[in-house]
């Protein structure tokens, strides 16, 4: 008898608010995906990532995926540790523009040095196109300036 009370108090809590994406809106409404500036494709932000078995291949997919610039425009701090999500106006080599999200982790000194108008490099997943990127931290800067040339020439022609 408690296991059905239980799961009807469950199912009415999850049946009211559709998702765990409408969720995390209603409780953050600055990570809603009119504030991050994102469309209705994007999936949402995570409450936490590192529970989550979809986060956790997206992360590792975006370790692999291709490399653009992202001019960072805002971010908004998630929780203390100081998880924060990032947001950039990214280029890509091959000229496509879109806004991207970037949910980090960083360092207090990384977090300290944030400033909008920044251009960082970030890796996001052609296929998926699904507005998230991650911060390209292991790519070697001679990478990055040919990549910022070649964006350039592209916007000359």
């Amino acid at each position: 008898m408690f296991g059905r009370m239980f799961g009807a108090m469950i199912g009415r809590i999850i049946g009211s608010t559709n998702n765990l994406s409408g969720q995390v809106d209603q409780l953050r409404p600055d990570l809603s995906r009119e504030s991050l500036g994102v469309g209705p494709d994007f999936p949402g932000i995570a409450p936490n990532p590192l529970m989550s078995s979809e986060a956790r291949k997206r992360n590792a997919e975006l370790r692999s995926g291709a490399l653009a610039l992202g001019v960072l425009v805002d971010w908004r701090e998630v929780n203390s540790n100081p998880r924060v999500v990032l947001m950039f106006d990214v280029e890509t080599a091959d000229g496509i523009s879109f806004r991207g999200v970037a949910d980090e982790g960083l360092t207090i000194t990384e977090l300290t040095r944030l400033a909008p108008g920044q251009t960082l490099p970030v890796r996001y997943r052609p296929a998926v196109m699904d507005h998230y990127v991650a911060l390209a931290r292991d790519v070697d800067p001679a990478r990055v300036r040919q990549l910022a040339d070649e964006i350039a020439r592209r916007k000359r022609t």
